[in-house]
């Protein structure tokens, strides 16, 4: 019989990561050995789908940019449709440690989502000024409304099991910060449990951070309209995946 991880899908939304994803692809199957990779080629226009696949990855390549959301509900509905039960988003950039994979789907055996939170007690990372009184807030707030401590509500370090995966191919928002904020409140309103491990975050390891110091003031105010936004909308309709062996 197939083991957790076996029937796992990582997933990487890539978009002009040339520079750095298929390092991580082969980290990943290093770390990870036997665990199927799917790079999400968000219309890059660089080499990114080519170095993906000559890494080992096997690369969808959408047509034009959607964004982390929309890169992710695109690997939501790949794993649907390839027998995978579980999904562990991983950032293509090398920030994320791939040895952090096994703990967030042991995890799965008790917990729909589970995510893995940078501020957790591992690591050294750390964020200042505007970023931080908007995760600390969000944290608060989706920390009620999930039922659960979480310290970290943003983090893209995440495992889906299958009742996550067949709610997020179908619900998973593609709003700036709904793919980590909205996907939350979804998540909790369909009545899945949520979950956090600590992992360490690591330096990009090339590319262009999507954030920089003088966007830090601007980052306040869309976290807090991407929440407003998810508050307000009605609760989608869940179907409950069947159950298979």
């Amino acid at each position: 019989m197939p083991t957790a991880l076996e029937r796992t899908l990582i997933v990487m939304p890539a978009f002009n990561e040339e520079e750095s994803v298929a390092a991580v692809v082969r980290e990943v199957f290093a770390t990870v050995p036997g665990v199927a990779v799917l790079v999400v080629d968000d219309g890059s226009r660089d080499a990114t789908a080519r170095e993906a696949a000559a890494a080992g990855a096997t690369v969808l390549q959408l047509p034009i940019n959607l964004g982390v959301g929309g890169a992710m509900r695109a690997g939501f509905k790949y794993a649907i449709q390839n027998g995978f039960r579980n999904v562990v988003q991983v950032d293509s950039d090398g920030q994320h440690d791939p040895a952090g994979i096994a703990t967030l789907v042991e995890e799965l055996d008790r917990h729909d989502l589970v995510l893995g939170a940078r501020f957790a007690g591992v690591g050294d990372y750390a964020v200042r000024g505007p970023r931080q009184w908007a995760m600390k807030v969000l944290s608060g707030i989706l920390s009620r409304l999930t039922k659960t401590r979480l310290t970290d509500t943003t983090s893209g370090f995440r495992a889906s099991g299958p009742r996550a995966v067949a709610l997020f191919a179908q619900h998973y928002p593609s709003e700036y910060l709904g793919d980590t904020v909205e996907s939350l409140v979804i998540a909790s309103r369909a009545k899945l449990t949520v979950a956090q491990v600590p992992v360490a975050m690591r330096p990009r390891a090339g590319g262009v951070p999507s954030h920089n110091p003088y966007k830090a003031a601007v980052y306040l105010g869309r976290a807090g309209m991407a929440l407003f936004v998810a508050l307000i909308r009605p609760p989608v309709t869940f179907v409950e995946p069947a159950v298979t062996a």
